[in-house]
């Protein structure tokens, strides 16, 4: 059931963002609304935690990684679907590099998060995340859901 949801719920957000795209012909084009948060605000918002630089970075890094990891899993089902085997191996692989950034980045923030809550989150996030792939069906996104609502209620705004 669960992987079943996870491939409705990836289809869903790669449909809503080719609804935002300039797509011409191209079914599985991916367009964004609006771009990432700028990597640095100029006063991050408080927090639950008293570590609003930390949740400010790890929020934009997650923002950042999850629009690359849609639109290179959405390319490389377009090479895919046109059988051009180099190409959907460059974006898979790029996909890859688009996690293990944010991985790295939660790490880091677990780090220099002062608040213990804080800190295990990043980590267990960054465990996740770590875990995730280009195979939509083997994606967890109960636990994952579960870890994003623990950061937006420590992390607000």
């Amino acid at each position: 059931m669960r992987r079943v949801f996870a491939v409705t719920a990836l289809t869903g957000v790669l449909l809503a963002g080719a609804g935002c795209a300039d797509r011409g012909e191209d079914p599985f084009a991916v367009g964004f609304a609006s771009p990432a948060p700028p990597p640095t605000a100029t006063t991050p918002a408080p927090t639950v935690t008293g570590d609003p630089g930390v949740c400010a970075r790890a929020k934009q890094a997650g923002s950042a990684a999850v629009q690359t990891y849609v639109f290179k899993l959405a390319e490389m089902l377009r090479a895919t679907g046109r059988g051009d085997r180099k190409t959907a191996d460059a974006a898979r692989k790029d996909a890859e590099t688009a996690l293990a950034g944010w991985r790295d980045a939660l790490r880091e923030q677990s780090g220099q998060a002062s608040d213990p809550r804080l800190r295990t989150l990043l980590a267990d996030l960054a465990a996740e995340v770590g875990g995730l792939g280009t195979d939509v069906q083997a994606i967890d996104e109960t636990e994952f859901d579960r870890l994003q609502g623990r950061l937006d209620e420590l992390c607000p705004a």
